[in-house]
């Protein structure tokens, strides 16, 4: 059984707003009026193109973009560059809001936590098995999990862009594990992306993939997912 946990941040334990509460958000902050339906598409497209950090991209990334793309947890500089691009593809109605979408992000407010992840890290906490988030981001997420009040059931946090290397790199599992204090073999990877996250297999960890779904249609996952520590 585990001795320790990791978990990946978003889709995980977090879910961040959809695009079309990010663009109403942005657009009400500039004083700009907009026709709701003008909003609904842009948001979609928006949503499809990649541009809002945290929900995956339903078509492809632009070839020129690719490497950006690929590179763009690793630095903050090539996240907003990336991020900025694929926001400006959709043909913005209001340009000037182009930065406040992607700066959006940033703010606590914008994340979820999903139904369970407080009952989670709480239990975990509360049975003395140590907790780590491991993210491919480029900022520091500390701030989100105090706005929420989960910061003090968490114990290490590892960011790519801090490591220099995005999962599934192996070394920058290892490096949770070291922070943890324990072997690869005796910690659990919990993630919403089988590629990324479970590239911890490779190094002994044990895996359970939760699905990436809005959090009013993702009740108990994480409780299933670590259900023998509880």
């Amino acid at each position: 059984m585990a001795k320790a946990v990791i978990f990946d941040f978003s889709g995980t334990l977090f879910r961040v707003e959809d695009a079309r509460t990010r663009l109403r958000a942005v657009l009400a902050a500039r004083g700009i009026a907009a026709d709701e339906d003008e909003v609904a598409a842009v948001a979609e497209n928006l949503q499809a193109s990649g541009a809002i950090a945290g929900i995956p991209a339903t078509r492809p990334v632009p070839e020129q973009l690719a490497d950006v793309w690929r590179r763009r947890d690793v630095t903050p500089d090539d996240h907003r560059y990336a991020h900025l691009a694929l926001t400006r593809t959709v043909g913005l109605p209001w340009p000037e809001v182009a930065e406040d979408i992607y700066d959006r992000q940033f703010s606590p407010e914008s994340w979820l936590p999903y139904p369970d992840t407080a009952e989670v890290l709480a239990g975990l906490c509360d049975r003395g098995i140590p907790v780590a988030v491991l993210s491919n981001i480029v900022w520091d997420l500390r701030p989100t999990f105090v706005h929420h009040g989960v910061d003090r059931f968490v114990a290490q946090y590892v960011f790519s862009y801090r490591e220099g290397v995005m999962k599934p790199d192996p070394r920058i599992f290892a490096r949770a594990c070291e922070l943890l204090g324990h072997p690869p073999a005796d910690v659990l990877m919990v993630g919403d992306d089988v590629h990324a996250d479970g590239g911890a297999q490779r190094i002994g960890c044990q895996f359970r993939a939760v699905p990436h779904l809005p959090p009013t249609d993702r009740p108990r996952a994480l409780l299933d997912a670590v259900a023998p520590l509880l």
